[in-house]
This record gives C-alpha cells, structure tokens and sequence, in this order.
C-alpha cells in the first residue's frame, strides 16, 4: 500500500482540524497537500507538502496582475484557475510529482484539485459541505468522485446536490477531535465561552460588557492568535454556554462536549452556516442568533440555559473512524 494524498484547504482551520482527526485512523502513510504550514505535531508516517499559493497579485513584464482578471473561473466552468498564474501552476505540478505512487486522494475542498487528482486516474473521495451546491461546478466534482464524504448526519442539513449522487454520498456524522472524549470537568454555574470569531470587535466587546455586568464569568478562545489553543476541551466542558459560529467543525466540537450554545452563523459562500444553523434551530440543538443587538446577549444566555439538546442526533463518536473506512474503501 502506497498511501493516501489529502488536500487541505487554507482558508481557517476547520479543514486542518477534520484532517488531523480522521488521520490516526488511516492505515499507512499520508501526503497532505496545502498552502497551509506543516502541524508542529503532525502525525507520524505523513508527509506535508506546502503548495504555493494562487490567490495573490503577481508581476508578468513588469506589470502587476490581480488573478481575478485572468478569468479565473474559466467561463464559469470551474471555481478558480486563473491564468498565466504561475503559483496556479506551481500547485497542481507538486500535488502531480507527489502523487505518483498514491493509491487514493481526499480533496477538502478543492474543485479544481478533484478534477486533477481524478484525471491523474487516482480513486477520489470528495469532503462536501453544507449550503446550497447545486451549481454546475460543484456538480461537476461530485460527478467525479468515487466517494462523497458529508461530515454531518444524514438528513440533518438538507441538499439538493447531495440527493441526486445519493448513491456515493456517506454520511458519517460530525467529525470532531475530540469524539468519544470524556468530560474533564463540571460546568460552572453563569460561564460563557466564545469560540473563535464567533462575536469579535465591539460586538464581542459588548457581549463581554453586558455578560460581566449581569454576573457571567467571560472567556475567549481563538479569538486572534494569542488566544488560540490547541485544546480547548476543559474549556467546552465548563462553559455553562458556549457562543460559537456554525461550521462544521465547530458544531461537531459543540456535540462532542453535549454543550449548551449559542450559534451565530458567519457569512460563507453558499450560505454553508446558514444552513447549518437552521438545522440546530429546527431541532432545538442551540440557541440560533445573528449578532445580537446592545443589550440582546445576556438573553440569548439566558434561553440557551434552558436546553437540553439531544447532541447524540449529530453522530459524533465513531465519525472520524467512519470516515476513514469511506476512504479506504476506495484504495486500490
């Protein structure tokens, strides 16, 4: 077996996060493929490869050229590739040279680089996402794919897209690190936790503010770099409430911890969040908010105190294994 390639895509750390989940189940060695930097701690047996990026200005005879001048979407055909881009180009000949002897390739998220690896004739398991993909795009990359990996329930967030390649689509459930951990601690009475940039500037501020003024104990985490924590377990434990934004990854460590929340949706393409966080308001899994107006937090607390959210419906134990098994399904 010569092993398994993985594309992570850069923007956040959501992608990064699924992949260094799901990675101690995979059997054998991995490449990852990013423009990200290589994990301090990265897995033993994988191999990072760090992909130029292809979203900058670059300079041809002297002038400056801005990639979404050179009809980057190819007629609409594709997502990005734009031309005469020469990190477009670096990109996709290091996943090529890297590629030779794989055996498989996970692409999340790329459409261009799904069409690659499949045209390298290697198995392909797509990672999709939720929002609204019924765009000819993404179609044409679930076309492709020998395997479609949804990291949520099934039914959970409706998809068109999904529903017409049904046949390849598994569902595995939330995939969260920290699936099947035990709870460290006891929550503690009127804490708040706020994930990320969940609320950030004055809105956080304010949320700080009315919080500490009404008796809540105030903690950030990921809020910028020098609050960023590479387990924050204990942290999702105590919060009597965590306040979160509605990715994937977040929503799978909210299950994980059978916490509490608050979900703010973040604007995404595809109104991926939206669609997530209208699932947990129909169910009754969070508290579901757009950034609350002055005055507006403490309440949201206060309601999200109330639930008991069913966080087993979100399949959280068992996720990352199960989708390992998706992709070795496919090795040849």
């Amino acid at each position: 077996m010569s092993g398994v390639g993985w594309y992570v895509h850069h923007h956040g750390r959501g992608h990064l996060t699924r992949f260094e989940a799901v990675r101690p189940h995979l059997p054998g060695p991995v490449v990852a493929f990013s423009s990200l930097d290589a994990p301090s701690d990265l897995a033993p047996d994988t191999r990072w490869v760090v992909l130029p990026r292809d979203d900058a200005s670059y300079v041809r005879d002297g002038v400056s050229v801005e990639p979404r001048s050179s009809d980057p979407t190819a007629g609409g055909l594709l997502h990005w590739a734009p031309l005469g881009h020469p990190g477009h180009r670096q990109r996709l000949a290091a996943i090529a040279a890297a590629s030779v002897d794989l055996d498989a390739f996970v692409v999340d998220v790329s459409v261009e680089v799904a069409l690659f690896v499949r045209l390298l004739g290697l198995p392909t398991v797509v990672v999709t996402q939720p929002g609204d993909r019924t765009d000819g795009v993404h179609s044409l990359a679930y076309r492709v794919a020998d395997r479609i990996l949804a990291p949520w329930p099934e039914g959970a967030v409706p998809s068109v897209a999904l529903d017409e390649a049904r046949d390849r689509v598994a569902w595995v459930g939330g995939v969260s690190r920290f699936a099947g951990r035990p709870r460290t601690v006891a929550r503690e009475p009127r804490s708040v936790l706020v994930l990320g940039a969940a609320l950030v500037g004055g809105a956080l501020e304010q949320a700080r503010a009315e919080a500490t003024e009404a008796g809540w104990t105030f903690r950030t985490v990921g809020a910028d770099a020098a609050q960023w924590s590479a387990d924050p377990w204990d942290a999702l434990c105590a919060a009597e409430v965590v306040v979160s934004a509605a990715g994937q990854n977040s929503v799978a460590d909210l299950a994980a911890a059978r916490a509490r929340a608050v979900v703010i949706a973040q604007e995404r393409p595809f109104d991926e969040q939206a669609a997530t966080a209208a699932e947990l308001d129909r169910t009754g899994l969070a508290v579901v908010s757009h950034v609350p107006e002055p005055g507006g937090f403490v309440a949201l607390l206060d309601r999200a105190c109330t639930l008991e959210p069913r966080w087993e419906r979100w399949r959280t134990d068992g996720a990352p294994e199960r989708a390992a098994a998706v992709i070795a399904s496919v090795m040849r």
